[in-house]
């Protein structure tokens, strides 16, 4: 069974995916984001902090090259893109014992 990567993922917004969800996604995700605003204007880089409990619900990044903090409020937010690769993936306990598994010598020769 194939191990679920969120790489290359680019919800669209309603449709049963809520910008709520999407953000606790980008959260969990271990590589680099692009947030797409309302304005049209881009911010690729790694999500590491949300607060959805604040006055104004907001996101913190940092940028592609480092920079930041960046602060950019949900409601500034179109779409959430996950354009990184996945630093996870394939990482998990079940991945290791397939690999595991895979170098062991076949039996019965």
């Amino acid at each position: 069974m194939p191990e679920e990567t969120l790489e290359g993922w680019a919800p669209e917004i309603g449709g049963g995916v809520t910008l709520a969800e999407v953000i606790e996604r980008a959260f969990d995700y271990r590589g680099n984001v692009t947030v797409v605003k309302t304005d049209g204007a881009e911010l690729e880089g790694y999500l590491f902090n949300r607060d959805r409990d604040a006055a104004e619900p907001f996101v913190e990044m940092f940028d592609k090259a480092g920079a930041g903090p960046y602060a950019i409020r949900y409601a500034d937010i179109r779409t959430i893109r996950f354009t990184g690769k996945d630093t996870a993936a394939g990482t998990s306990y079940a991945a290791w014992l397939r690999a595991k598994e895979s170098k062991k010598p076949a039996s019965g020769a």
